[in-house]
């Protein structure tokens, strides 16, 4: 019994996605972000119905990000709720603290949710807030009691301000954030703002992640605001996905599937942790080799996780040989995560491109299906290319053993990264 017992606990640690491919049953072309199959697929894949009404903001460094976000933060006028991963003391989280500690003892209600492995704030700072009226809540503790929901974090990223504006990206709150996304230690990144029925589903996402963590499922019109129960006309076309882990098929991984099989023109993905399954990887040459520009732009050198860098470039001459373009960014740090699709389709969120996020992980992901928020994010990820190095098949065959076996070993526990 210990022995099956063991078994178990063993694959559901190390599970994959089950999607292989998409497909249709009358052998037509997976529709295209242009076609009106496209978005009643999606709607229906993701469980996020797209939209009319969002109005988006795009940034791509901290010194874009955090000005606005701040303030954003210093003007709400009855709730702030925010679910982060990444938290580390430092100049960063002590505006953060002010900023909240001032909001909640003026009476707005302040709701910090920040995941128990990914934090570390220590109790002093979690007190200070406290004792100012700031509502705080670990996200899945490391207790023996909830070892089967280790490898489950929460990587979203949640900040709703008065239930009418959304944030969400890569952010996180540590200095490296800081800066302009260019210069060595200062992280570029990807972040978005937006107001618009996103916002609510952006909130659903918290207040599921709230219910978990505390025991209260939280409601009411402070939190959505009966103005937001019909969309306004005009705007963007977006919903927010809200990735979380399942015993089978995610909505993460359908979202990623469909959005790469729906390519006819153009594919361009900027992430960070790019190391996908041998399903997605067919699916992202599957684009190129039926005629799409095929990129995929990721961390290089200046990463912060070796053993991901060095994962991923184990199956570069696999996608290199496949038509696929790839890209390490080397100025510094690339921690984005976004992708376009035809200039038409488009995302920017937490998801990272590897079994963690499309499996274990929560996420969340502002989805687009707008042709001018495309052309941004297409226009950022050429401006990104300029700081980064494409990688050449015969180039990168000529590299050396020691090489060759760090991206072996690395590779081994891909699952789990």
């Amino acid at each position: 019994m210990l022995v099956l017992l063991a078994m178990v606990a063993f694959m559901s640690a190390v599970k994959g996605t089950p999607v292989r491919d998409v497909v249709t049953l009358d052998g037509t072309k997976v529709p295209s972000p242009g076609e009106p199959g496209f978005q009643v697929a999606m709607d229906l894949v993701t469980r996020a119905p797209l939209a009319p009404g969002h109005k988006v903001e795009l940034f791509v460094n901290g010194d874009q990000t955090y000005p606005r976000l701040w303030d954003d933060l210093r003007a709400a006028r009855s709730t702030i709720t925010m679910q982060m991963y990444y938290c580390e003391t430092g100049g960063m989280a002590d505006t953060l603290r002010g900023i909240l500690e001032e909001r909640a003892r003026a009476g707005i209600r302040v709701h910090f949710l920040y995941d128990a492995f990914g934090s570390s704030f220590p109790k002093e700072y979690l007190a200070a807030l406290q004792a100012a009226g700031v509502h705080t809540a670990p996200f899945r503790p490391l207790t023996f009691l909830a070892a089967h929901k280790l490898q489950h974090r929460a990587h979203i990223r949640v900040v709703c301000i008065d239930g009418t504006i959304g944030w969400t990206g890569g952010f996180g709150i540590s200095d490296k954030w800081y800066g302009d996304g260019v210069s060595k230690g200062q992280w570029r990144d990807s972040n978005v703002r937006f107001t618009g029925p996103g916002v609510r589903q952006l909130q659903a996402a918290f207040v599921a992640c709230w219910a978990e963590a505390t025991g209260d499922l939280l409601v009411g019109r402070l939190l959505f605001p009966p103005e937001g129960d019909t969309p306004a006309s005009g705007g963007a076309l977006g919903a927010v996905l809200h990735g979380s882990p399942s015993v089978g098929s995610t909505e993460a991984e359908r979202f990623f599937a469909l959005s790469i099989a729906s390519a006819r023109e153009r594919l361009y993905i900027t992430n960070s942790y790019f190391v996908p399954d041998e399903e997605f990887r067919q699916m992202i040459i599957d684009a190129a080799r039926r005629g799409v520009d095929t990129r995929v732009l990721t961390a290089g050198p200046e990463t912060d996780v070796k053993s991901t860098l060095y994962a991923g470039r184990a199956r570069y001459e696999e996608l290199l040989k496949g038509g696929v373009r790839v890209y390490e960014y080397k100025a510094t740090m690339m921690h984005a995560k976004t992708l376009v699709v035809d200039g038409l389709w488009s995302a920017c969120g937490s998801m990272n491109a590897d079994n963690r996020s499309l499996s274990f992980n929560e996420e969340t992901v502002l989805m687009l299906l707008d042709r001018d928020l495309a052309a941004t994010l297409e226009r950022h990820f050429m401006d990104d290319l300029a700081h980064a190095t494409e990688i050449e098949l015969a180039t990168f065959r000529k590299r050396g053993l020691v090489e060759r076996f760090k991206e072996h070993a690395c590779h081994v526990p891909w699952r789990v990264l």
